[in-house]
């Protein structure tokens, strides 16, 4: 048991989690198919790695720009709620308190006891208490465009280089196959990894991650195989 007032939990981390594990296993899954795709073309070995490299680049902006642009949306609709709720404090306190009264009242507290409360929070920080009990926000889960935006940028690039590193590494002949399945042990791990750190049940994790990755980078390579007889 953790010491009274010292409790861990897991949500508090879990923006960051979720852009770091969307980042990585997109970079993993997307690169991967993109080299198997091109080598099942029968591309010359130089053009496979241009096109891994093309697309750990252009990966990783699209990551970041989405990611800030998404996050960044966010921040402005909290910012946007924050004002409304310091000018409805200016111009009616009285109500606000009251407001926040009902908020305590029906998460379980009698009349009086509620009021006390509210009375106390807000003298200590009004706009806080509101932001945190009414709105449901706080400065843990806040929205850091800045921040998404480097993490997801960041493990795009990280998890991009895992299959274009195999396929810089091996011969052509076993390209394909290697990168396969460097990219599946990879993602198992990942899968697991962020199952386990988000409390769920990391063979699931990992399988889902898995099953999908192959999928992707099997429909990929198929659409390679069929235009590279065409074309």
């Amino acid at each position: 048991m953790h010491p009274h007032g010292l409790e861990s939990h897991r949500l508090g981390g879990v923006g960051w989690l979720r852009a770091g594990v969307l980042g990585a296993s997109d970079g993993i899954v997307s690169t991967a198919s993109l080299i198997v795709g091109v080598a099942a073309a029968h591309a010359s070995r130089g053009s496979v790695l241009l096109s891994g490299l093309a697309g750990l680049v252009a990966g990783a902006m699209s990551m970041a720009t989405g990611e800030y642009v998404s996050v960044h949306s966010q921040a402005d609709t909290e910012t946007a709620a924050l004002d409304q709720e310091r000018a409805e404090l200016a111009h009616d306190f009285a109500g606000e308190k009251s407001e926040l009264t009902d908020i305590y009242v029906r998460r379980g507290l009698d009349a009086a006891l509620a009021a006390q409360v509210a009375e106390q929070l807000m003298a200590h920080d009004a706009l806080g208490s509101h932001a945190r009990d009414e709105l449901g926000l706080s400065t843990t889960l806040s929205a850091r465009p800045v921040q998404a935006a480097a993490v997801s940028a960041l493990s795009f690039a990280t998890g991009a280089a895992v299959p274009l590193t195999t396929a810089a590494l091996t011969p052509p002949a076993y390209l394909i196959v290697a990168t396969v399945g460097t990219t599946l042990a990879c993602l198992l791990g990942v899968g697991a990894l962020s199952a386990r750190v988000g409390g769920a049940s990391p063979r699931t994790g990992a399988l889902r991650v898995a099953f999908w990755s192959a999928l992707s980078m099997a429909v990929t390579a198929a659409v390679g195989a069929l235009f590279g007889r065409i074309v």
